[in-house]
């Protein structure tokens, strides 16, 4: 299993062979004992979820405060996507930060984002397809978002914004400095933290 820390603390890129041939292709995207065996953690997936989107359509920021945690495991199946992973924790040293990484189903990466961090990516063509493992189910009073377009988190997208498309959810999203404000972010350490 090809493994590699990304930039952000608590992520990590997946490199897994594509074998084509004149049937198609196949790969083996996840494999739970070689990514704990590498990493020393224990991802256990409690949902998984796939998403359709057009060219120009933006998902994200999306979190959790779940008091488990959830970590995701992102793979495109279809299509092509940049795939954006944001340092939310105030008390992190990359704080603010953000790292893009394209997948497709040819360059055969996969990501995975630790709790406490944000995530987004923008479909680069229509009928992409995006699958998601994550470690904790969707609850809805513990699930937060960040404005994609928030100029201090200063993501290159990629398209112009008249092009874009996000939902009336995300683009009405607090910007990182009122959640900040608001308490509303998680946090590196372990401490137990009242959210409500």
């Amino acid at each position: 299993m090809n493994l590699v820390p990304l930039e952000i603390d608590g992520s990590w890129l997946f490199r897994s062979p594509v074998y084509g041939d004149d049937r198609g292709s196949f790969r083996e995207w996840f494999k739970s004992s070689d990514f704990e065996a590498e990493t020393k953690i224990k991802f256990s997936i409690a949902q998984a979820n796939v998403s359709t989107s057009a060219k120009g359509v933006i998902r994200g920021i999306h979190y959790s405060l779940a008091v488990i945690g959830q970590a995701k495991w992102i793979t495109c199946q279809a299509g092509r996507m940049n795939d954006v992973i944001v340092d939310i924790r105030p008390d992190s040293p990359t704080f603010g930060h953000n790292q893009m990484i394209e997948l497709t189903p040819q360059n055969g990466l996969s990501i995975y984002i630790g709790e406490g961090l944000g995530h987004g990516f923008i479909s680069l063509e229509d009928n992409t397809v995006v699958s998601y493992l994550v470690s904790s189910p969707f609850s809805p009073k513990e699930e937060f978002e960040i404005n994609p377009l928030d100029p201090a988190l200063g993501i290159a997208w990629g398209i112009p914004n008249e092009f874009l498309k996000i939902s009336a959810k995300d683009a009405a999203a607090p910007n990182l400095e009122a959640q900040e404000s608001a308490g509303k972010l998680p946090f590196l350490s372990k401490e137990e933290i009242d959210y409500a």
